[in-house]
């Protein structure tokens, strides 16, 4: 015959990891519906053009043009709407047509070091949520 005590701390185990798996399973659904890694872009800084240019997808809607953030050092710089002509993102096989390209021209930044970031920006009702596409892009701007 067992403990009742050791059936109960049996049963109280058991109930904490049911709830925890519940738990965690609805952060992740809330997360994904929040936060949908359906975007998917590149960024870089293009010397010549002194710019950061790259292209911006939602898989979820390939043919929509997607709204992107520039933030430099942490600050919000521009936005635009990505739709210029990238052939190499359909050649890639991102996107079914070449109009998901952005171009951010910089200008009135300070010389040094600096990071930039591009984020796609899906809004939901009045929320906004933003998604970084590809990694950080690290470059120097000299006084111009």
């Amino acid at each position: 015959m067992k403990n009742p005590r050791s059936q109960l701390v049996h049963v109280l185990i058991g109930k904490s990891i049911l709830e925890t798996l519940l738990v965690g399973t609805i952060a992740v659904v809330v997360f994904l519906n929040v936060f949908p890694p359906t975007f998917k872009g590149w960024g870089e800084y293009v010397v010549p053009t002194e710019s950061i240019a790259g292209w911006a997808v939602n898989v979820a809607a390939p043919s929509e043009r997607v709204e992107v953030q520039l933030f430099i050092d942490g600050k919000l710089y521009e936005t635009q709407v990505a739709e210029l002509s990238r052939p190499d993102v359909v050649a890639a096989g991102w996107a079914k047509d070449e109009w998901h390209g952005y171009n951010f021209q910089l200008s009135f930044l300070q010389p040094g070091t600096r990071e930039a970031r591009v984020y796609a920006v899906r809004r939901s009702g009045d929320r906004m949520t933003l998604q970084l596409l590809g990694d950080p892009v690290r470059f120097v701007w000299e006084q111009r």
